[in-house]
């Protein structure tokens, strides 16, 4: 038998053939059998497709998809009108009562506080009486002035902030473009927001990187006093692994995470969640849904750019040029159209999207094979464990440990 040179099957497919492709699933013989979608209840929306810092990680500029760069700066407003009614019809026809809105980009803020006030105005105004919309804000918060904040606090629009640390951790990635440190507009946008209304800063998104001692980059999160954070694994996938600071063992990434899951679990009181820790706990003790790091629960977000195309979940640009395309928009489709995508189909058929590999894991309940777009794999798409799949089994192998000893006890004393 002949041996296939590395790259010669990646090279042969395209990505329109990898798993989930069209060609992997009859639709209608699903819908026929009983199988049904779950509606979509979280969306995306990119207000902005610029943004003002030039973070050397992001999956919108530093990523194979560039699609970013044919995209409008902003969201016309007659295009978030057609969103808000996309959205009522779906929420209508599915007897949804709630329904969550992220203004995403880039970088949302760029919009203008004008901007947000319409933003918000036209999506709540478009909703039935009876369904409950939520706002929140993705930002890096250094636009954050007194009149953003005012106009934040007024449309009950929550932020969530990226900052990957103290200072030296920040700046290792989040940079102006001029090479400058974003660290000190940050924490003062933070400090605008807060001294308006604490309850603007719903939480702390965090990049894990090697280099940052873990411990330190926790102490710099729970110092700020927030109620939510999330430990991000670096987006990566087989065919673009994960970065490697020197020498890496198989799980350096479960090795930085569990020092913060200790001295986290061990406190007397957990003010700050931890997503997640508190996901895999919750998996483990036998709970369902998770989020889209771990767990296998039908995914019910969609993500719609500036110029109002409807796309997958845009971490997948980091895999390939279009991987998050439909072919649909806001302006011509009902979103209910994009319930039958590949895409989404293949995000909501739990077990039937695993690879071999997971299937036969014990931990298969909990992980859920991980992140699916950490999962792609050049030649076979996205049917394959996580690129994190060691991190992942070592990280949940030690939560599991540490309930099991505390239950035990516990069990033990109530005897």
């Amino acid at each position: 038998m002949t041996e296939v040179p590395d790259g010669a099957l990646s090279a042969a497919i395209s990505p329109a053939q990898e798993w989930p492709a069209a060609t992997h699933f009859d639709i209608p013989a699903m819908l026929a059998q009983g199988w049904r979608p779950s509606p979509f209840t979280e969306f995306v929306v990119k207000i902005a497709s610029r943004c003002n810092l030039d973070c050397d990680y992001c999956y919108m500029y530093h990523a194979a998809d560039q699609s970013w760069r044919a995209q409008p700066k902003l969201m016309s407003l007659d295009t978030v009108a057609m969103l808000g009614r996309r959205i009522a019809e779906h929420a209508t026809s599915h007897s949804l009562t709630r329904v969550g809105v992220s203004l995403h980009g880039g970088e949302p803020l760029l919009a203008g506080p004008g901007y947000i006030d319409e933003f918000a105005t036209i999506l709540r105004s478009a909703l039935p009486e009876d369904c409950e919309m939520s706002l929140v804000c993705q930002s890096n918060a250094t636009l954050i002035t007194a009149e953003m904040a005012k106009v934040l606090q007024r449309n009950q629009i929550r932020v969530g902030i990226s900052l990957d640390g103290d200072r030296e951790a920040n700046d290792r990635h989040r940079l102006y473009r001029d090479g400058r440190s974003s660290f000190g507009a940050v924490m003062r946008g933070i400090d605008t927001l807060r001294s308006l209304d604490e309850s603007l800063f719903s939480g702390v998104l965090t990049t894990i990187d090697l280099r940052n001692d873990p411990l330190a980059t926790f102490q710099q999160i729970v110092a700020l006093d927030v109620e939510h954070c999330d430990l991000l694994l670096p987006h990566a996938n087989w065919t673009t692994p994960p970065p490697v600071y020197g020498a890496r063992s198989a799980t350096s990434y479960a090795d930085w995470l569990i020092p913060i899951f200790d001295r986290w679990y061990e406190q007397p009181r957990q003010p700050l969640q931890v997503r997640i820790f508190r996901d895999l706990m919750n998996l483990l003790l036998g709970g369902v849904g998770g989020f889209e790091m771990v767990g296998y629960g039908p995914v019910t977000l969609l993500s719609i750019e500036t110029n109002g195309s409807i796309e997958l979940v845009d971490t997948l640009k980091t895999a390939y040029e279009g991987a998050t395309a439909t072919a649909l928009s806001v302006n011509g489709s009902p979103l209910d159209e994009a319930l039958l995508h590949p895409g989404v189909v293949a995000r909501q058929i739990g077990l039937d999207a695993l690879a071999a590999q997971c299937l036969d894991c014990r931990f298969r309940d909990v992980c859920g094979g991980g992140m699916y777009t950490h999962r792609y794999r050049a030649g076979s798409g996205f049917k394959n464990p996580s690129v994190y799949c060691a991190d992942l089994y070592a990280l949940i192998a030690h939560i599991e440990t540490r309930l099991h000893a505390d239950l035990s006890a516990l069990n033990g004393v109530t005897r």
